[in-house]
């Protein structure tokens, strides 16, 4: 079984900044592929970013490429989302997920584990 705990959320003005971080437990961790995934109010749950498990590549929508950064430290079990240059849409919880394989999958389908999310607010 896999822990996942996510902190990091809060309340920023648009163009700011937030660092999420993913705190899991498991002894294979550095084989998970990890990912964030967001639901806004009213929206279905949609993928953010991944990390693989294997050589570090990542992954993310179209939406948020060139603004958001995930990273992993495997030394620690946490993997990150740098978020810079926020906007109100970005509003959302978000979500940490684990993959027990080594490859990024984007739906939310392929992930075996979830954290309780963290709220990201972005005022206009």
């Amino acid at each position: 079984q896999v822990q996942l705990v996510e902190s990091g959320g809060g309340l920023v003005q648009a163009g700011g900044s937030l660092r999420l971080s993913c705190a899991a437990s498991g002894r294979a961790f550095r084989r998970y592929a990890m990912a964030w995934f967001r639901q806004g109010p009213g929206k279905e749950r949609e993928f953010v970013a991944a990390i693989s498990g294997s050589d570090d590549r990542t992954y993310y929508a179209d939406s948020v490429k060139g603004r958001f950064t995930i990273s992993r430290d495997n030394a620690k079990n946490t993997v990150y989302l740098q978020m810079n240059s926020l906007k109100p849409e970005d509003t959302a919880v978000y979500y940490c997920a684990a993959r027990t394989m080594l490859s990024v999958r984007v739906g939310a389908d392929k992930y075996d584990y979830w954290g309780q999310g963290t709220q990201v607010t972005v005022s206009s």
